[in-house]
């Protein structure tokens, strides 16, 4: 069982040193953005972003990693509109990555630009 377990905690451990670092706020301008803000809120403390990007991400069936498939999500379930807004906070700093879904904060990573 330990020659088994040991690889997989080795390919864990790989895997997240490349992932962006994320966060639960946002310092700006003397003010603090978190999780379940709303755009309207960030946009207040922040500022404009660098970059703003807007996508449709797929719908998933409930607990499950499958996705729905597109022919019964666009009938019964729309995807989830996802707005990620792009701050560069200067030299020095990491870039940061605002992700919302259903128009409130979901996410704050630090970090490289998502691809």
């Amino acid at each position: 069982m330990k020659r088994l377990l040991l690889p997989g905690l080795w390919c864990l451990a790989l895997l997240s040193a490349g992932a962006p670092g994320h966060a639960e706020s946002l310092r700006c301008n003397g003010h603090s953005a978190q999780v379940g803000d709303s755009r309207l809120s960030v946009l207040y403390k922040c500022g404009e972003p660098l970059m703003k990007d807007s996508y449709c991400a797929p719908v998933y069936y409930a607990q499950t990693l499958q996705p729905v498939p597109p022919q019964v999500a666009g009938l019964a379930v729309p995807c989830q509109p996802v707005d990620e807004w792009l701050y560069d906070r200067g030299p020095g700093n990491l870039m940061v990555t605002v992700r919302f879904r259903g128009g409130a904060v979901q996410a704050i990573e630090y970090g490289r630009v998502p691809q």
